[in-house]
C-alpha cells in the first residue's frame, strides 16, 4: 500500500492570501496534486490542511480513498505537516509520495515513476530528478521516524542531505514544473 501526502497547511505568506484555493485551469491550485495522486493510482490520499482549514478543505474534492487531517501546528513550519501527514497513513502503508499543494505541474506519471522504482528495488527513499532540479520524493515506511524527528519549515529534502546513500534518484528529462509562491507565479503559468 502506498499513500500519497499532500501538504496544504501553509500560510501562503509570500502570495499574500490563501492560494491553496485560487483558481488554476478550472480547479483549486491544490487539487491538482490530489487528482495527480489519484489517477496515479496511490491507495489512500492523506491531505494536510493548517491555514484556513475549513476553507482548503471545502474548495477540494477527494477521491473514495481520501481525507483531510488537521495539522494544528502548521505554523511551525511544513516539518510539522509531514510528521502530521504521515501519522495519518495507514498502518498498512509502505511508502508515501510526499506532494506540494502548490505544484500543480506535477502528473500521475511523475508519481508512478516513483512508485514504480519502490516497488521493483525498495529503496529507502526515491526521488525525482528533473534537469534543473529535484522534485518530489517517495519515503519508504523504513525513514518515517527520521522524518518524524525534524523540525521548522523544512522537508524530505534535510533527510536526503544527511543521507544520501539512502536515496535512488530518477531522471526526468525536463525542468522541474513551478512552484507557486508568488501572484506573479501563478500569472505565468495562465
Amino acid at each position: 500500500m502506498i499513500t500519497g501526502i499532500v501538504l496544504a497547511a501553509g500560510t501562503s505568506s509570500r502570495f499574500g492570501r490563501t492560494k491553496q484555493v485560487l483558481e488554476f485551469e478550472g480547479k483549486p491550485l491544490a487539487q491538482h496534486a490530489i487528482d495527480a495522486a489519484a489517477a496515479a493510482g496511490l491507495n489512500e490520499v492523506v491531505v494536510v490542511l493548517g491555514h484556513d482549514a475549513e476553507r482548503v478543505g471545502a474548495s477540494l474534492l477527494l477521491p473514495a480513498s481520501g481525507r483531510t487531517v488537521l495539522n494544528p501546528r502548521y505554523e511551525a513550519g511544513q516539518s510539522t505537516s509531514l510528521v502530521a501527514g504521515l501519522a495519518a497513513a495507514s498502518p498498512q502503508s509502505e511508502a508515501a509520495v510526499v506532494l506540494l499543494a502548490d505544484q500543480p505541474g506535477i502528473t500521475a506519471e511523475h508519481i508512478r515513476a516513483l512508485v514504480d522504482a519502490f516497488e521493483v528495488r525498495h529503496p529507502a527513499i526515491v526521488r525525482l530528478r528533473f534537469r534543473d532540479g529535484p522534485g518530489p520524493a517517495l519515503l519508504s515506511r523504513e525513514v518515517w521516524d527520521e522524518a518524524r524527528n525534524l523540525a521548522g519549515d523544512t522537508g524530505a529534502r534535510e533527510i536526503i542531505v544527511a543521507h544520501p546513500e539512502w536515496v535512488e534518484e530518477i531522471p526526468v528529462d525536463s525542468d522541474a514544473p513551478a512552484d507557486v509562491d508568488r501572484p506573479s507565479d501563478l500569472e505565468r503559468l495562465r
